[in-house]
């Protein structure tokens, strides 16, 4: 068992102070991504990995970095004049516009299978009905 002064003795994990602060994101600048994805396009092949080590960055990063430079996000203005950075939101309306004409499609598509599936049936009707009255006006062959 163990007293209350054992538990006083020994100092609890929430009353140590932490040794090490804890690491903060990094944040970098537009201009400094610019400028590092500018030196990475432009350097070697067998130099890339060096500037990667040298500024403490991922291939990610470059990637990243490279996609939000072509669309616009690193220079304040859109890559093409009129392009939107985020798609406009759609009403309910236009949900619901957008579900019903696919459903009407679909419906269309069967409606056009099931004519489609009858005309066929009604040839096969029509060819068996012949066949069957054809059969009954031939007499079968006689036995000598």
């Amino acid at each position: 068992m163990s007293s209350p002064s054992d538990k006083q003795s020994r100092p609890s994990r929430d009353d140590q102070a932490d040794p090490a602060p804890r690491p903060s994101r990094r944040v970098f600048t537009p201009d400094y991504k610019l400028a590092v994805v500018t030196e990475y396009e432009n350097a070697p092949a067998g130099e890339k990995g060096a500037i990667l080590r040298r500024e403490g960055l991922y291939s990610s990063h470059i990637i990243e970095w490279t996609r939000a430079r072509d669309a616009g996000r690193l220079t304040g203005q859109p890559a093409e004049p009129g392009a939107q950075t985020k798609p406009a939101r759609k009403s309910a309306e236009q949900i619901e516009l957008e579900r019903l004409r696919r459903q009407n499609e679909k419906l269309a598509s069967d409606l056009a299978k099931t004519r489609m599936a009858l005309d066929i049936m009604g040839k096969a009707h029509a060819l068996l009905e012949e066949l069957s009255g054809s059969a009954e006006d031939d007499t079968p062959p006689r036995k000598s």
